[in-house]
């Protein structure tokens, strides 16, 4: 990293200072020309494996049988001194955003760290998902939704406790790293989210060019990307539009849930744009993937497709499901216990949605590699219909209109919404809803706000799937050509299909 520099004020000096200056910074952001040597721009930290603790195990064990999946589990923790960025003139809502070193602070944070146990099982492919830290504590909510894709196709999935949060506590009584177990994190130190971007980038040169026990021993990593949902969505998007270009250590980026707005680049966050795109000028790709309830917040900054950036946007999926409940709720709970957050949504209101979105992911997952090394890119889908405000729903079903159609929305025996009635917790309105079709018998049906399959009058009755699916094997040949489709059409993996179609074969509708 190059030293500022000093020099005098002298007003006939501005021509060639300013030059100067934009030389400096042309070279931080575009890097050396093709074919010249790429220095390590990025240190690699000092990677070293952490006492046992208190509690035994790191916070986010997983409470599954991993070595029952064939996968180990391990943590590790990374120190060294870290940069924060500022950036540089009018920040454009095209992403382009030139940035300037302009601290330095030492720290230490972890790394979890799951991988196959056999090298042969490994596909070349390492996940490195940003931590989430919303909910005041570390959470691995994409690790939850691509979890089928992860475990049975060979990825290697490290989370990275890139925030301060996640080490030092946030509002609340949900404790930090730190609080959690002073035995086993209590040297860990954070300087502050203006150092998470490089604290980001270094975590994944750890995994290239390890200093200290190799986290990934035994296994030949090709491809490394970069992850991140929600929050860590937005933070994605800057380190991809300001870091990366600057950094160059992920191979790809997948984005999950983001919304036009972007984390700032630096602690005062002046100066960012009310809209933000994913700049399209560079080489490695990133793939955009919204589920139905961040389609409004996303929609102003709504992009083409393009040969480095897709984005897909999902019908019938929330922001949080169900799906991610049921694999995060016993990991959570071995750490917290009774602390466990939880979507604290009004009794007796319609259930979260349980819709298709983990489907989604999994396929995204799945092209991603293929376009980060070198492959074809995602195939292009429909937007999600938006209009006065709104997602434009079909008026029989409650369904979204467009956006990208699995099964579960394209063959429906109830309502998916993204979205739901406001009340109850903070997250609630994040899980979406569901509202099975059995002709208005659940207490939520009133042809109100919180009746996700007719939110508004005039009263409206729910499809009959009697009448939609007179037998049962007509109701599975249906679903199974849904799921033929999506395969063929590239929105669906062969694994998931063949899940979607024995689901319906056990379920009790048709006829």
């Amino acid at each position: 990293m190059t030293a500022p520099v000093s020099v005098p004020c002298r007003p006939r000096r501005w021509p060639q200072l300013i030059a100067a200056v934009a030389a400096a910074a042309a070279a931080l952001i575009v890097g050396p020309a093709p074919g010249a040597a790429v220095p390590a721009a990025v240190p690699g930290p000092t990677i070293t494996v952490p006492p046992a603790g208190t509690h035994g195990f790191p916070f986010l064990a997983e409470a599954e049988d991993l070595p029952a999946a064939g996968y180990t589990e391990s943590e590790y923790f990374l120190s060294g001194v870290a940069s924060s960025y500022v950036g540089l003139g009018v920040l454009r809502p095209d992403g382009r955003w030139p940035v300037a070193v302009t601290g330095r602070a030492p720290y230490r944070t972890r790394m979890l760290v799951r991988r196959p146990a056999d090298p042969a099982r490994f596909n070349g492919v390492v996940v490195v998902e940003w931590l989430n830290v919303s909910g005041q504590v570390d959470l691995s909510p994409d690790y939850w939704f691509a979890h089928d894709e992860l475990l049975r196709a060979g990825y290697a999935w490290v989370g990275v406790s890139a925030q301060e949060v996640g080490v030092d506590g946030g509002i609340g009584d949900l404790p930090g790293l730190r609080r959690w177990d002073p035995a086993r994190y209590r040297t860990l130190s954070h300087p502050g989210d203006q150092f998470s971007y490089d604290i980001f980038s270094q975590a994944g040169q750890a995994l290239r060019t390890p200093d200290g026990p190799n986290p990934l021993a035994g296994l030949a990593v090709r491809t490394v990307l970069a992850d991140g949902e929600s929050q860590s969505a937005l933070r994605m998007t800057t380190y991809v539009n300001a870091v990366h270009p600057v950094a160059k250590v992920y191979d790809g980026f997948l984005i999950h849930s983001n919304s036009a707005l972007a984390a700032p680049i630096d602690a005062l966050g002046l100066g960012m744009p009310l809209t933000v795109r994913i700049r399209t000028d560079l080489e490695q790709p990133t793939f955009v993937v919204l589920t139905e309830t961040d389609v409004l917040g996303h929609a102003p900054a709504r992009q083409p497709d393009t040969a480095t950036v897709r984005t897909w946007e999902l019908a019938g999926t929330a922001h949080g499901d169900q799906w991610a409940l049921d694999l995060g709720d016993p990991t959570l709970r071995r750490s917290l216990g009774s602390q466990t957050p939880s979507p604290d949504c009004p009794a007796g209101s319609a259930p979260p949605n349980d819709g298709p979105g983990h489907y989604g992911i999994d396929a995204a997952l799945a092209h991603l590699t293929t376009w980060a090394q070198g492959g074809a890119a995602p195939p292009v889908a429909p937007p999600v219909a938006v209009g006065g405000g709104a997602v434009i729903r079909d008026a029989a079903t409650g369904l979204a209109v467009g956006g990208l159609r699995l099964p579960d929305v394209t063959v429906p025996t109830r309502t998916l919404s993204g979205l739901r009635a406001i009340g109850g917790g903070p997250f609630c309105g994040l899980y979406g809803a569901r509202d099975p079709w059995n002709a208005d018998a659940d207490g939520w049906d009133r042809h109100d706000a919180g009746d996700p399959s007719n939110p508004a009058p005039p009263a409206s009755p729910e499809p009959d799937l009697a009448t939609l699916y007179p037998t049962h094997a007509r109701y599975v040949a249906a679903v199974r050509a849904a799921a033929d489709a999506a395969v063929a059409a590239g929105y669906l993996l062969p694994p998931d299909a063949a899940r979607i179609v024995a689901i319906a074969q056990a379920a009790p509708i048709g006829g």
